[in-house]
């Protein structure tokens, strides 16, 4: 009767050190699955120098969440341009206020102005300009065409390349701003359109009056500085 009592007690301390076993089996692996999850969010979250060309879309989309801005002001010499950015385009919003927060565009000029037809910027001779562009790995982003987002009259769209560019990518730190009275829609769903000017139009008409060469890049700098709107 004794050795059957012991035998009970034995599968009774057997099953609780099993069942403890497997809580903190089950304790052990909650907590390394967060520590995953955490490392995982921390690739996107951490100080904002980790974006590279392979993570681009996921910082991006995380970047946005946690700066929902969407309007922004160009500051030049002939007057300021303010820009509402679309919110049904996230990747490319989100890029344009974390350029801006960077302070990328405040080292660039407007480097094209292309007579009835667009104003362009977001690049220099600037060393500096090119020293942040070779950090972030000159990264590319994903077309977010949107059938109702048109190349109209001051339109803001992101530049791309087109030779050798099938999937139709685009440049994250050059844009441009449609100054066509009657819009530029040989470019829909060429190029990603994320925002629009809102004010500024007289502005738009004093730069583009300025001499430029044969390449279009203005005789004399147009600086700008671009700042986030309140």
């Amino acid at each position: 009767m004794k050795l059957l009592y012991r035998l009970f007690i034995l599968t009774l301390l057997i099953s609780f050190y099993q069942c403890d076993a497997k809580k903190e089996s089950k304790k052990e692996k909650t907590i390394l699955n967060k520590t995953i999850k955490q490392k995982e969010e921390e690739k996107i979250i951490k100080p904002w120098d980790s974006l590279n060309s392979t993570n681009t879309e996921a910082f991006l989309l995380e970047y946005g969440k946690q700066n929902p801005e969407t309007k922004v002001i160009i500051k030049t010499k002939f007057g300021n341009i303010k820009l509402r950015l679309y919110e049904d385009v996230p990747v490319h919003r989100a890029n344009f206020i974390f350029l801006t927060k960077i302070k990328y565009f405040n080292t660039t000029v407007i480097y094209r102005v292309a007579k009835n037809f667009v104003i362009q910027g977001g690049n220099s001779d600037n060393m500096y300009t090119q020293k942040q562009r070779r950090k972030y790995g000159n990264y590319l982003m994903k077309p977010e065409f949107r059938n109702h987002r048109k190349h109209k009259y001051g339109a803001l769209a992101a530049a791309r390349q087109w030779e050798n560019n099938p999937n139709k990518l685009s440049s994250p730190f050059e844009f441009y701003m449609v100054h066509k009275r009657s819009g530029a829609h040989h470019l829909d769903n060429e190029h990603t359109v994320f925002g629009e000017v809102i004010s500024g139009f007289d502005t738009m008409d004093k730069i583009s009056k300025v001499k430029v060469g044969v390449d279009e890049w203005p005789i004399n700098d147009i600086q700008m500085t671009i700042e986030i709107l309140e």
